[in-house]
């Protein structure tokens, strides 16, 4: 809709923004219509109208089988619209037309925003399958007919009451219509088994519906004013009201067709099973998060008894060994105290990567400093774990083997996401300045325990390819090909 009025109307985007705020909404107006709508806005020239926006009925057989956003038509083509822009007033008359067999009735809605007409709503009912009203369908268009008079006065939609289509109440979820009373003229029997799923014994034509919604709700003092005055419908608003046995979800729309208030339309929707799915998913979270919370204690404990097993050694080599296996176990923490911080098993890693990067520095000798470039992004927790122990192993083993006492150096860790969008995957490229591989070296034959532990992690639980090469320019490369999840 931006690029078509932007490119064929002298429409601003204050006015663009209120074309936006009315899509939002008119889904209701075409269920309560059972009709098709199509928003016409004239063209910068004046002498065509541009099609913009295009809803159907989840009520009723459509009228159009094609698409209409995009369609250009002259001005003079279809009078109906004419007489709605120039006079700016619902229009009505004329016969049906025939489109394909099939007898459309045509009305023309202006559509008004600070008494400016910006465009018009072509409104198209399928007349194929008219019968006798129900007084659910009668209720339902004298609705809709409310609605367009306040289109077509500019005071519908809400201004700064943008509607989510999706998690709002729909019509035929539950509709209650209410009189400037607050007291219930007709209700939908979706409403009604809302309400006796929330506790309702009686029913609830002729009661006061914010009087009765409070009743049922659990007393809360002061709030139960509130919520008698949000259930009358004075105001357009959007709540919940849990009771003993259910919860519904309501949403509240004056109706001031002339401009003085003669009632209310209450969209409401049984959301009881949503909500408590909703509750087991947080209480399943909140567990998993405790869950890798203990993990990390847990392995917190293990690094710390190793660390002072590790104190009374009496051998160097066996002192090394045991502070090796204090920060591999130290790298598992970082992602498991990560993983007890969100809300999925999906982490950031880069801030893995530099608590990594800083942990393992400290062995490091002289002034070698370690850095990071690039971005991890987000992993899933079976990734990141192997991946931080991966991590830790080879720039443990650059800081540790490629450079000599007191010597100066750098270690850098680069991150690029690649691949394509069904294939994507992570490289990572571990390089150092320092004495580089010695003749011979195979790192897939020979190498230490940490070289083992990072061919076993990366080919074989992260299904990617290792490799470690000489720079040209001195020093060592480790490169690293794994296949990852896309972000979101």
């Amino acid at each position: 809709m931006n690029d078509l009025v932007r490119q064929h109307t002298a429409l601003g985007d204050s006015d663009l923004e209120w074309l936006h705020l009315l899509v939002s909404e008119w889904q209701l107006l075409s269920d309560l219509s059972f009709a098709d709508l199509v928003l016409w806005v004239p063209t910068l020239d004046g002498t065509r109208y541009v099609s913009v926006a295009q809803m159907r009925p989840n009520t009723g057989p459509t009228s159009y089988q094609d698409d209409m956003v995009g369609h250009l038509v002259p001005r003079g083509r279809r009078p109906m619209l004419d007489s709605a822009l120039d006079e700016g007033r619902i229009v009505r008359e004329g016969d049906p037309e025939w489109r394909e067999e099939v007898p459309v009735r045509v009305e023309s809605i202006p559509v008004r925003r600070e008494g400016r007409v910006l465009g018009v709503i072509a409104r198209n009912t399928n007349l194929l399958t008219v019968r006798t009203p129900s007084r659910l369908e009668l209720t339902y268009l004298q609705s809709a007919s409310d609605l367009a008079q306040m289109i077509a006065a500019g005071t519908f939609p809400f201004p700064g009451q943008q509607v989510d289509m999706d998690a709002s109440p729909r019509a035929g979820d539950g509709l209650i219509r209410l009189d400037a009373d607050g007291v219930v003229q007709y209700a939908s029997p979706n409403a009604l088994s809302a309400y006796h799923r929330l506790g309702l014994a009686a029913d609830l034509v002729g009661h006061h519906l914010g009087q009765a919604t409070a009743e049922l709700a659990p007393a809360r003092g002061p709030v139960d004013e509130a919520l008698v005055k949000l259930a009358s419908g004075w105001a357009p608003r959007e709540f919940e009201v849990e009771g003993e046995e259910g919860v519904i979800q309501l949403r509240a729309i004056p109706l001031k067709p002339k401009g003085t208030h003669i009632g209310s339309l209450v969209l409401l929707r049984d959301v009881t099973e949503l909500r408590r799915r909703e509750r087991e998913l947080i209480t399943k979270d909140a567990t998993i998060r405790e869950i890798h919370h203990r993990v990390k204690n847990n392995l917190q404990t293990v690094a710390a008894l190793l660390r002072l097993q590790s104190r009374r050694m009496e051998s160097e080599q066996g002192r090394e060994a045991l502070n090796e296996a204090v920060r591999r176990v130290g790298s598992i923490a970082i992602v498991h105290e990560t993983l007890s911080q969100t809300l999925d098993e999906r982490v950031e890693f880069d801030e893995i990567a530099d608590r990594v990067l800083a942990m393992v520095a400290e062995i490091a000798p002289g002034k070698v400093t370690t850095r990071r470039t690039g971005r991890f992004g987000i992993l899933d927790a079976e990734v990141a774990t192997p991946l931080s122990m991966v991590l830790t192993e080879v720039v443990q083993n650059a800081l540790e083997h490629a450079f000599d006492q007191e010597q100066h150096g750098t270690v850098e860790v680069t991150a690029v996401r690649g691949g394509s969008r069904t294939e994507p995957r992570l490289l990572v490229t571990v390089q150092d300045n320092g004495r580089g591989l010695p003749e011979g070296f195979d790192p897939h034959r020979t190498g230490n325990l940490g070289l083992q532990i990072v061919r076993t992690l990366v080919e074989g639980e992260l299904g990617g390819t290792f490799d470690m090469v000489r720079r040209p320019e001195g020093g060592t490369q480790v490169l690293l090909d794994l296949p990852v999840r896309a972000e979101k």
